[in-house]
């Protein structure tokens, strides 16, 4: 299955010191972390019965739980690398899950805390994102420009959402 926080092929030990859960997808030809899985078509599907994340529009946080309105599972977008250990030939296998901005979508932009060092038309709301049943295999298989293609945030119509009960 592998750890969720992708090690990346540099990593001295499968251990970091930095989060790699998450990957900005506007990120992922750029930053060293992610660059060689996406070039080289590392990607993968996260299934997922749910996701939850922090509404903070009540000044403090309320997690709220994320369903499909069609009932199936989640298959949200993530990167995997395999990273070997040169001293002892051991194999980790991690994966990270991939987000993009939501500033504009009328659900997801009101997750997260806002940033008090920026205006509320300057905040970088995230979403995950959520391959369609009928573009896994693009996302799996497809070239590079394919895959661009379907990194975008979860249609409002697909998505069911309510704060989660504790």
């Amino acid at each position: 299955m592998g750890q969720w926080g992708l090690i990346p092929h540099f990593a001295k030990s499968p251990t970091l010191k930095y989060n790699t859960n998450n990957a900005r997808s506007e990120e992922l030809a750029d930053k060293a972390s992610y660059r060689t899985p996406w070039k080289h078509g590392q990607r993968c599907i996260i299934p997922a019965e749910s996701f939850d994340e922090p509404c903070w529009e009540t000044g403090k946080n309320v997690w709220w739980r994320f369903r499909r309105n069609d009932g199936n599972p989640w298959g949200l977008a993530g990167l995997w690398n395999t990273w070997i250990d040169k001293t002892t030939g051991e194999l980790f296998e991690s994966y990270t899950m991939l987000t993009i901005n939501a500033d504009h979508h009328p659900i997801m932009n009101r997750m997260h805390k806002p940033d008090p060092a920026y205006g509320p038309d300057d905040q970088d709301k995230r979403s995950v994102v959520s391959i369609e049943l009928e573009d896994l295999d693009t996302w799996l298989t497809g070239s590079i420009e394919e895959a661009s293609q379907l990194i975008r945030v979860p249609s409002v119509d697909c998505i069911s959402a309510e704060p989660s009960i504790s």
